[in-house]
Parts: structure tokens; sequence; C-alpha cells
């Protein structure tokens, strides 16, 4: 497993513009259907995603 995240990390690292956008794309989603009942949570975990990838969110 740890060759997967290994290998996980460095995509991101490469691709941070695309995984970034992904993850917004994933939470645009989820916000549709909840119907945007839980924006602020979903916000935010997007927002923690972000950070978490690559070389941090070079988009913001």
């Amino acid at each position: 497993m740890s060759d997967f995240m290994d290998k996980a990390q460095d995509f991101a690292d490469k691709h941070d513009k695309q995984v970034d956008q992904g993850i917004e794309k994933a939470g645009e989603q989820a916000d549709r259907r909840t119907g945007g009942k839980y924006d602020e949570q979903i916000d935010k975990g997007v927002e923690m995603a972000q950070q978490r990838t690559g070389q941090g969110d070079r988009d913001r």
C-alpha cells in the first residue's frame, strides 16, 4: 500500500493544477447532490484536500 501512496503523491505533485480542479469539481457535485445543505462543510473539505496535494493549491 505504501508504494501506491508514494505513486499517488508523486502524481499529485506533478499535476497539482489538474488534481485541484478534480477536487473542486467533486466538491461542486457533492454540493449539488446535497442541495447546498452542507456547503460550508464541503468547502472546508475541498480546501483541506487541495492543501494536501502537490505543492499546495497554486490556483487560488
